[in-house]
């Protein structure tokens, strides 16, 4: 079942509360997905163009937004020292998989779980990083103890855990999610990300990952035409994805009693200079095949 229609908070490149509140409200959205670690630093913004000033202080966050009737629908976490310049820079900085940086990110964790819990939130996603498919590899053994120290965190205040998908195919996800095997840790299905990282075709990757969704994200993406790079975000609606075949799988979504399962749709835009206008088709995309 189709929940609220939200947008994620960093594909406004906001830079304090008040400013989100308005940005989203112009993009007619009163639900986001919050970025939690401007929250936690306070006064800056890590992005691609480097540290920027900002106004993220926790108190005056939550008063803009609600003020603005603007709800929080879950949380996102990124984890320190990733670098996305390309496909092998992520694939050995992304997630938890630093050995350098996995005790800060361990109380990163804790830290932001205490946000979640003053936002009153229910889920929190963030990427693990690439897992290994082989059972018998050994960082496979060590990332699952990491993901989990992680979810115990947020388990801590009554927060569930959502793992982003696109670092590896969903046959190796499900294999991770079958052999962690815990009610509070699911998935955040986003399509596009399938296609950016090469992955595997979206609408059948999330048929197989049905059973653990949580949350979706509508972005959109076109496979590279060089093996190797990253494919191409684009505006939702403009690249690969099959949007009616994706809304009719959230629709028929359902949790372990078979009952239908609410699902958030989360707007997510990562390139592009004219975020608004794309946010807005995507939201106005998603409406017309709600109908």
């Amino acid at each position: 079942m189709i929940g609220r229609i939200a947008v994620c908070s960093w594909s406004l490149r906001a830079r304090s509360g008040a400013e989100l509140a308005t940005l989203a409200a112009s993009c007619g959205i009163t639900s986001i997905q919050l970025a939690l670690d401007p929250l936690r630093r306070g006064g800056e913004i890590h992005g691609p163009d480097g540290v920027q000033a900002a106004n993220w202080d926790l108190e005056e966050t939550l008063a803009s937004l609600s003020a603005a009737g603007v709800g929080v629908v879950s949380g996102m976490m990124a984890c320190k020292g990733e670098d996305y310049t390309s496909l092998e820079t992520i694939e050995h900085t992304g997630g938890v998989r630093l050995d350098s940086t996995w005790a800060d990110n361990l109380v990163a964790a804790r830290e932001n779980a205490a946000i979640a819990k003053r936002l009153g939130l229910r889920l929190v996603t963030f990427h693990a990083g690439y897992l290994p498919g082989s059972k018998s590899d050994p960082e496979r053994r060590v990332l699952i103890d990491r993901i989990n120290a992680v979810v115990d965190c947020f388990a801590a205040v009554g927060a569930e855990v959502a793992l982003e998908t696109g670092q590896e195919t969903a046959e190796t996800l499900i294999g991770v999610l079958q052999e962690i095997n815990r009610p509070d840790l699911g998935v955040n299905f986003d399509p596009a990300n399938m296609i950016l990282y090469g992955k595997g075709e979206p609408i059948a990757a999330m048929r197989a990952l049905a059973p653990w969704i949580r949350q979706v994200h509508i972005k959109d993406a076109k496979p590279t035409k060089v093996p190797g790079t990253w494919g191409e975000e684009v505006r939702g609606g403009t690249g690969a994805v099959d949007w009616a075949a994706f809304v009719d799988v959230v629709r028929g979504l359902k949790d372990a009693s078979g009952r239908a399962r609410t699902i958030d749709l989360v707007i997510e835009r990562e390139g592009g200079d004219q975020r608004v206008k794309d946010i807005v088709g995507a939201r106005e995309m998603v409406e017309g095949l709600m109908r």
